[in-house]
């Protein structure tokens, strides 16, 4: 079934022809790109890379995925990391008025708002206050120190917008076929047209076999937004080793659990599901350079908690732990164990995902079967990489706000590791949280998302990086 697909997929790519010269241009994997409320709807490649060009936030992310000035031309965080104040560099909105700190401070303040729906308001949370200081200068007051607050601004979902346009340095000028075209905007431009610019960006949003035929004919130099999905159609495509590129990031993936009623409620049950799955051969399946196994909610590494909590079944043997998996779900079902619905999206990489879970679990008992991300499902294939390396991101995706197996104790260890001062103590809070929420199997890792690109190599600029962010600003073209 899988090589239908991916064939079927690869009739959209025939021939191949020299990149043009001209624009860069860009497919984002989805839907066609817009201008859209971060705070009311979650961002999309293409809607991202779009409002990463036509509106700046504070700070922003160079090409390795390093804070580095944006709307903010400098800042200075106080001693205990509780004050961040920002002084604005002279912009102006598209329709030509000056920006302005209270401007700003409304525009993030609606980001945290009871209202929003921005994808990154629960991290937000640590925000006290935000304060035009004068007409320049504003400052954000937090909760408790977080080393790594910036990356959270520098994410596309803070971008300063008005209704009629942004602060970005590139100007937006809709094409026929759905495209947009990116000019960057010199402000130091001389009324006669003298000034120093990059080459124009088109941009489209299409279907990830188009944007890959379209690479794969020389008709654009760069695809971003591939996920694990549509990498066998990339590969397929043959387009070379330099030309698909990873990037490092952190994240979630792996299933959430629908229901706190039914066959995932018994914890028993969760935790066979985790113990019986071989994460070390669904990886090398994958075949993603540096792609590492994992069975714990967060990642190796994170400065709020370098050692996250492990299963207590993570060192033991497979057969092993199938042999007990196998056991626990015999006692759990006294008949035919029921068939477990697992909600993933469409592609042919979600496929091969959904037969290695299937495989593992039918060696102990369980029947499995895919469905649609908006079908009933007992389990929910979750696939996001993480804004900023906080392992509070992590953690509170398993809240009793927003999963159904959570912790109210957890919960209570989140809400005090989010004011506390000290950073020991907030450390032992979340690693608490985090072997409750291990314990109780609230989620089932697998490994860190995929996040790749095509790249031709007439951009010289990109640069993978930790956050999949891949800026405008950064597609510098390499002179012949």
């Amino acid at each position: 079934m899988m090589r239908t697909v991916v064939a079927g997929a690869l009739l959209w790519i025939a021939g191949c022809s020299e990149p043009e010269s001209g624009p860069i241009a860009v497919s984002a994997i989805g839907d066609p790109p817009s201008l859209v409320n971060p705070n009311l709807k979650r961002l999309d490649p293409a809607s991202a890379f779009l409002i990463e060009a036509a509106a700046q936030g504070l700070v922003q992310f160079d090409a390795t995925g390093q804070v580095q000035p944006a709307l903010a031309q400098s800042w200075i965080v106080s001693d205990d990391g509780l004050r961040y104040t920002f002084r604005l560099v002279r912009t102006e909105w598209a329709n030509g008025e000056p920006v302005t700190a209270e401007q700003v401070t409304e525009r993030l303040q609606a980001a945290i708002s009871r209202a929003s729906s921005n994808d990154l308001k629960v991290q937000l949370g640590v925000i006290d206050e935000i304060e035009a200081m004068t007409d320049d200068v504003l400052e954000i007051s937090l909760k408790s120190p977080r080393p790594n607050f910036l990356q959270l601004l520098a994410q596309p979902e803070l971008g300063i917008m008005l209704d009629d346009g942004g602060t970005g340095p590139f100007n937006l000028s809709p094409q026929e076929d759905g495209a947009i075209l990116l000019s960057e905007h010199d402000e130091n431009e001389e009324e006669d047209g003298a000034g120093s610019h990059g080459p124009p960006i088109l941009l489209r949003g299409e279907p990830a076999a188009r944007a890959i035929a379209r690479f794969r004919q020389g008709r654009s130099d760069l695809v971003v937004g591939g996920r694990i999905g549509d990498l066998p159609i990339a590969r397929a495509a043959e387009p070379g080793a330099a030309a698909l590129r990873f990037d490092p990031v952190g994240g979630l993936f792996g299933l959430t659990f629908t229901s706190r009623e039914g066959p995932v409620a018994d914890p028993a049950v969760r935790r066979a599901l985790s113990m019986a799955v071989d994460r070390t051969d669904l990886v090398a399946a994958l075949g993603v350079p540096e792609l590492q196994p994992r069975a714990s909610i967060l990642p190796s590494g994170l400065d709020e908690l370098p050692q996250p909590a492990q299963p207590d079944w993570a060192a033991s043997p497979l057969p092993m732990r199938r042999e007990q998996a196998a056991q626990a779900i015999a006692e759990a079902f006294e008949g035919e164990p029921p068939t477990l619905r697992v909600a993933m999206p469409e592609g042919p990489g979600y496929r091969l995902v959904f037969a290695h879970l299937r495989r593992d679990w039918r060696a102990i008992g369980i029947n499995a079967e895919r469905v649609g991300l908006r079908e009933d499902a007992d389990l929910r294939l979750i696939d996001r990489v993480a804004p900023a390396m906080l392992a509070g991101w992590y953690l509170r995706h398993f809240s009793c706000e927003a999963s159904v197996i959570c912790s109210a104790e957890a919960d209570a260890l989140l809400e005090a590791a989010r004011t506390e001062q000290a950073m020991a103590e907030r450390r032992t809070l979340l690693a608490q949280a985090d072997r409750l929420l291990t314990d109780a199997t609230a989620f089932i890792p697998l490994t860190a998302p995929v996040r790749w690109s095509l790249v031709s190599p007439r951009l010289s600029g990109f640069q993978v990086n930790p956050f999949s962010r891949h800026l405008p600003g950064t597609l510098v073209v390499l002179e012949p």
